[in-house]
């Protein structure tokens, strides 16, 4: 099997790669490195309950698969240090949200929890970053400060 990686890179720097977990989330990863044939600039967020977690929406281009269609795959609600994880959330879901989200999150050091406003949120685990997370861990914190950050997620081929 051949190895699959994501880029993850903050307008000014750093950058992190990500491995996905092929064996462990082979749908989820086939529905996201579908979305990501070009790569994509967003809006970078804290997390306000799941703890050290970065987290964006998918852009609309990058939606061109069927949320629903993913399963549940390798699902975690205290995911580890560096894993990258995906979550729908349907319209009306959170709190009468009305939109709908097609979430990548980061978890950039320990102690996450994806507990939210419902909860405890189980959400897939589809790769870990293997390559740049003390960097990207520095700037991902000071989001925390700072506000959003521009991001770039791609592949890496």
């Amino acid at each position: 099997m051949t190895e699959q990686k994501l880029f993850f890179e903050y307008e000014n720097g750093p950058r992190a790669i990500a491995t996905m977990h092929l064996d462990l989330a082979p749908k989820t990863c086939d529905a996201l490195w579908g979305a990501l044939v070009k790569p994509v600039t967003v809006d970078a967020m804290h997390a306000m309950y799941a703890g050290p977690e970065v987290m964006t929406g998918l852009p609309e281009e990058a939606q061109n698969f069927d949320p629903e269609a993913v399963p549940f795959e390798n699902q975690q609600v205290i995911p580890g240090v560096g894993d990258v994880l995906w979550y729908y959330q349907r319209p009306m879901q959170m709190g009468g949200l009305p939109f709908e989200w097609y979430e990548v999150g980061v978890c950039y050091a320990p102690g996450v929890r994806t507990f939210g406003p419902l909860g405890w949120t189980p959400v897939n685990v589809f790769a870990t970053v293997t390559e740049g997370l003390a960097d990207f861990a520095k700037a991902s914190a000071d989001i925390r400060i700072t506000g959003l950050k521009k991001l770039t997620i791609g592949r890496v081929e």
